[in-house]
């Protein structure tokens, strides 16, 4: 798997165990008229150069490059699942299953560890990190989830080493609702600081979650993803499906939330009004202009023939990646191997809220069979 982080004109890509800096630049215009190589780029003969020119650039088709700049690697023994850039702009994070190391983005070939949750006996191993992201205003502030359903708080101003928390959200489960797959669909699979910088966003396998960070004890507020699955549980279990990790995005404003589903759903939720809505990326939208239609799932007989029955949602179909414009209403949504740009053209300038969703540009074609 591989996830971008993009900051200034600048991303770094993971793959596995290993993480790529790339700088990202835009081209309008190109050089014409070298002196020692002709407009195919070959070495011109020096001797039958018989009189210099001056270079001149000519217009050209918009054209977006990414060039390797560096390469950090050899500090991870699991798989990397997330890093997050520094709002310092100078320094990273990167998390694995057991350890968040804290790269400075000049130095490839170090790293210190911050977190290590590894016990000296693997068998006594309890939980599992799934997510790490730094404060977006507070360089020494860091937030990790974990396996458990719990997401903490670090302060990197403490100690060396974050294993002290400086505080821990988690929700406490009811023991009388308590099953089989409590802990499962309790994994947090993602985590995402408001651009405000007070508010958490925790996505579980069935809920999503805010989180004020003056309050640990509990979210203040909870939206229901696709709570229907709740009778489906024994049937993703064995398809692996309950172990999908479904991301979460902001809005501009941190007056909306975002999340995927099945099917090629995603949902919104509008914060102040509590209205939500359901969408589906799917190719019979993807002509220029078209406006996305709000979905239902319904359990037992459909009511409206846009209704879909809880018993015809396509598991192999399912949106984990989502994000949000930082400042324009403007969503990007992968499900399988095509990514959907869409835009929301009736709101007003500057609010964001759930309104009917255009689709902005075709998508990307599969160039590989879905899995």
């Amino acid at each position: 798997m591989t996830k971008i982080i993009v900051s200034a004109k600048c991303m770094c890509v993971f793959s596995d165990k290993t993480i790529k800096l790339w700088k990202v630049s835009e081209r309008d215009k190109q050089p014409e008229g070298y002196n020692l190589k002709d407009e195919e780029g070959r070495v011109k003969d020096i001797s039958k150069i018989t009189s210099l020119q001056v270079p001149v650039l000519r217009p050209m088709d918009l054209l977006v490059e990414a060039s390797p700049r560096r390469v950090f690697s050899n500090a991870h023994a699991y798989h990397i699942n997330s890093i997050s850039i520094n709002s310092d702009c100078e320094t990273y994070l990167s998390a694995d299953d057991l350890r968040i190391n804290l790269w400075n983005l000049s130095i490839t070939d170090r790293s210190f560890n911050i977190v290590d949750l590894k016990p000296d006996n693997m068998e006594d191993l309890t939980e599992v990190i799934t997510v790490a992201e730094f404060h977006p205003h507070h360089c020494h502030l860091l937030a990790f989830s974990s396996s458990t359903g719990t997401t903490r708080l670090c302060d990197m101003r403490s100690r060396a080493l974050c294993d002290q928390h400086a505080k821990l959200f988690e929700e406490a489960v009811d023991p009388a609702s308590r099953s089989f797959f409590s802990e499962l669909i309790s994994s947090v699979s993602d985590v995402k600081f408001s651009h405000s910088g007070r508010y958490l966003l925790t996505r579980d396998y069935l809920s999503a979650k805010v989180w004020d960070l003056n309050m640990e004890k509990k979210p203040v507020e909870t939206y229901q993803v696709h709570d229907y699955l709740r009778s489906k549980l024994c049937t993703l279990y064995e398809s692996d499906c309950i172990f999908d990790k479904f991301e979460c995005a902001w809005n501009g404003t941190d007056s909306v939330i975002m999340t995927g589903a099945y099917n090629n759903f995603f949902r919104m939720f509008d914060r102040a009004s509590r209205r939500d809505v359901t969408l589906e990326a799917s190719r019979e939208v993807c002509k220029r202009r078209a406006v996305l239609r709000p979905r239902r799932v319904c359990i037992g007989r459909k009511r409206r023939e846009s209704d879909i029955c809880v018993d015809s949602l396509d598991f192999r179909k399912k949106v984990l990646h989502t994000a949000w414009h930082p400042t324009d209403n403007i969503i990007a949504i992968a499900a399988r191997n095509n990514l959907y740009i869409f835009q929301d053209r009736h709101s007003p300038s500057g609010h964001h809220g759930v309104h009917r969703i255009e689709q902005e540009t075709a998508p990307q074609l599969e160039d590989t069979p879905p899995q």
